[in-house]
C-alpha cells in the first residue's frame, strides 16, 4: 500500500499514523529512536507491506502488470490501489477526504522535531503538490508515476502505468476492493495485540 492507505490504517491516533507514513526511511532498529506510539505506526508499516506482499489477490494485480515492469509492479499497484481508496473515500470514513489530508498534513508540521530527515525533505513537495488529495483521479495518478519514474532514471517506465490502469481499472478496483477488507480486518487485529 502507499502513502494514503498506510495513513488511513493507522486510526485516529496521529503518531502512529506518523510513523507509519514514515516507516520506510526508517532501516532495521532504528525505530526505536522514536517516541512509543511512533514506534507502533512504524511497526504497524512493516506489518502491513508484509500481509501485503503475501496476498494472493495483491499479486494477481502484480502479475498483470508484470512482463512490463518487472519487479516496480508492486509500487505500481501500491499506487493504483491508493487510488481505489481516495476514489472510494466515502465508503472507508466519514470525514470528507480533503479534511482528512489537511488534517494530516497540519499533524505532520505540528510534530516536525520528531520526524526523520527523509520525512521533512519530502513535506513542502508532499504539500505543494497535494499528493494525498491526487491520489482520486487518473491524471494524479499518473503525474505521481511519472514522478517515481524519474527517480529511477526512467528504468522503471512507471510513467507508462496509468495506461494499464486505465484499460485494466475495473479489474484493478474489484482486486482492491476485495483485499482491502482482508487487509483492514488484518489491522484491526494487529492494533489489538498492541
Amino acid at each position: 500500500m502507499n502513502f494514503l492507505a498506510h495513513i488511513y490504517l493507522s486510526g485516529d491516533n496521529d503518531l502512529i499514523k506518523i510513523g507509519n507514513f514514515m516507516a520506510d526511511g526508517i532501516r532495521g532498529k532504528q525505530f526505536k529512536n522514536y517516541p512509543l506510539e511512533v514506534q507502533k505506526g512504524i511497526m504497524l508499516h512493516r506489518a502491513i507491506d508484509t500481509f501485503t506482499d503475501a496476498h494472493p489477490i495483491f499479486r494477481q494485480s502484480t502479475k498483470k502488470l508484470h512482463s512490463r515492469y518487472h519487479h516496480y509492479s508492486g509500487v505500481i499497484v501500491d499506487v493504483f490501489y491508493d487510488h481505489f481508496l481516495a476514489k472510494n473515500w466515502i465508503k472507508y470514513s466519514n470525514q470528507d477526504l480533503d479534511g482528512y489530508v489537511a488534517a494530516f498534513y497540519q499533524s505532520l508540521s505540528d510534530n516536525t522535531p520528531i520526524l526523520s530527515e527523509r520525512t521533512i525533505g519530502l513535506m513542502p513537495y508532499m504539500i505543494k503538490q497535494n499528493w494525498l488529495l491526487s491520489y482520486q483521479t487518473i491524471e494524479g495518478i499518473d503525474k505521481i508515476l511519472t514522478q517515481m519514474d524519474s527517480r529511477t532514471k526512467n528504468e522503471s517506465k512507471m510513467r507508462f502505468a496509468s495506461e494499464e490502469l486505465t484499460e485494466l481499472y475495473t479489474e484493478f478496483e474489484q482486486d482492491f476492493t476485495l483485499f482491502f477488507e482482508d487487509l483492514r480486518a488484518h489491522v484491526r487485529q494487529k492494533l489489538l495485540e498492541e
